[in-house]
C-alpha cells in the first residue's frame, strides 16, 4: 500500500511539472506579472531619504541600519531600505499606489502575510519554528504589531514599546491586571518578563509555552517541587495551576483561593476522615462533646464568642500547612499525610 501510494505522489507531481512546462498551470513569468513590484529597480537608501528624512535619522540607531550599511551581504542589503520594503523604483514614480511598495504599517493596507514573508527571509528558524500555526499567527498579527524596526524604542529586541512585558500588555490586558493583585510574579518589579515563560512567536504547547508542559516549566525555578517524592499529591502532579494562579492572585503564594478553602474543595470537612476543631463554644467540655457531631461538620469549624459565632483560629494563617507542611510531596517513610 505504501508503495503505491509513493507511485501515485511521484505521477502526481511529474504531472504537475509537466503542466508547468507546458503553460497549464501559472509559471514564474505568470506569477511575475502579477506582482505590481515585480519590475521594480533599486534606488538605493539615498533617494529614499530625500522624502523619509525622519525615519531615516530614526533608523540609524537600529540594529539593522548597522548591518545593512557596515555588513550587507548582497545588492539587496545594500540598498538598506529596499532590503525590507521592496525594490522602490515604482513608489518612487507613484507614491499614492499603495500597493507599489511594502509597508510595516496597519494603514497602508501591505497584507500581513507579504509583510512577515519579508521578516522570515531573514529570521526564519530559531525561536521563529513554531510561528506558523501559532495563536498570534492565526489572528493575523505582524511582527511590526511588536516590533518597530525602524526607531530604538527599547534596549533590545527592537520592541514597539520600552520593554518585552510593556509590549505583551498592550493587547493582554486581563494578565496586565492580574500582575498587579496582592502576590504576583515579580514581573512588575522587572525581574521577570512575559518571555521567561512563554515564546511569542510560537510553541509547540498551548499558551505559547517554552516546555512541554506547566509543570515543567515551573520546575525551572521551582526544582525543588519536582520530585519524585514517596509520597506525592496528586493535584500537584497533575498541574499547578491546579492550585496557583500563574500571574498573580489576592490570596497568598499565588493560590487561586484562600487556604483552607482551597484544599475543602477537594478535602471536605464532613465524613469518617474529618477534623475535630473544637473551640470555646456553649456545647460543654471537651469530655461531653461528640466528635461525629460537632467536629466532623462545618459547624465544627466555627466558635461561639458569647453571642457572637466566629471563625475558629485554626481557620486562619496557614491552617492546613501547620500539620500538612510538605504539601508537594514528603520523602518521610511517615509523610503519607505531608506532614511535618
Amino acid at each position: 500500500m505504501a508503495n503505491k501510494r509513493t507511485v501515485l505522489f511521484l505521477r502526481f507531481c511529474s504531472a504537475a511539472v509537466a503542466a508547468m512546462l507546458f503553460g497549464l498551470l501559472p509559471g514564474r513569468e505568470v506569477l511575475a506579472a502579477e506582482d505590481p513590484m515585480a519590475n521594480a529597480r533599486i534606488i538605493g537608501e539615498k533617494r529614499c531619504g530625500e522624502c523619509h528624512d525622519s525615519e531615516r535619522s530614526l533608523f540609524g540607531h537600529t540594529q539593522h541600519a548597522k548591518i545593512f550599511r557596515e555588513n550587507p551581504r548582497n545588492e539587496q542589503e545594500k540598498s538598506v531600505c529596499e532590503a525590507c520594503h521592496g525594490n522602490g523604483s515604482l513608489h518612487a514614480a507613484d507614491t499614492k499606489d499603495k500597493t507599489k511598495i511594502i509597508s510595516f504599517d496597519k494603514e497602508w493596507g501591505t497584507p500581513v502575510d507579504k509583510q512577515v514573508a519579508q521578516c522570515m527571509a531573514c529570521h526564519a528558524g530559531g525561536q521563529r519554528i513554531f510561528w506558523q500555526g501559532s495563536i498570534h499567527q492565526k489572528n493575523k498579527l505582524a511582527c511590526s504589531d511588536c516590533h518597530n524596526p525602524m526607531a530604538r524604542f527599547s534596549a533590545n529586541g527592537l520592541m514597539k514599546k520600552a520593554g518585552i512585558t510593556e509590549t505583551c500588555q498592550s493587547c493582554h490586558q486581563q494578565q496586565r491586571a492580574e500582575f498587579r493583585k496582592r502576590s504576583h510574579m515579580p514581573v512588575p518589579e522587572g525581574k521577570m518578563t512575559c518571555e521567561d515563560c512563554h515564546n511569542p512567536h510560537g510553541s509547540s504547547t498551548k499558551r505559547l509555552l517554552k516546555a512541554d508542559s506547566v509543570n515543567e516549566l515551573c520546575y525551572t525555578c521551582h526544582a525543588e517541587k519536582r520530585g519524585p517524592f514517596l509520597w506525592e499529591h496528586a493535584p500537584v502532579r497533575e498541574n499547578c495551576l491546579n492550585c496557583h494562579s500563574p500571574h498573580g492572585s489576592n490570596a497568598d503564594k499565588l493560590l487561586i483561593q484562600t487556604r483552607p478553602f482551597l484544599c475543602s474543595g477537594c478535602h471536605s470537612t464532613t465524613g469518617t476522615m474529618g477534623h475535630a476543631v473544637f473551640g470555646n463554644n456553649t456545647l460543654g467540655s471537651v469530655a461531653n462533646r461528640d466528635p461525629t457531631a460537632m467536629g466532623r461538620t462545618n459547624a465544627g469549624l466555627l466558635t461561639n464568642v458569647g453571642a457572637t459565632i466566629v471563625p475558629n483560629k485554626r481557620m486562619t494563617g496557614r491552617s492546613c500547612q501547620e500539620c500538612h507542611s510538605a504539601i508537594h510531596g514528603s520523602n518521610s517513610p511517615s509523610g503519607a499525610r505531608f506532614q511535618r
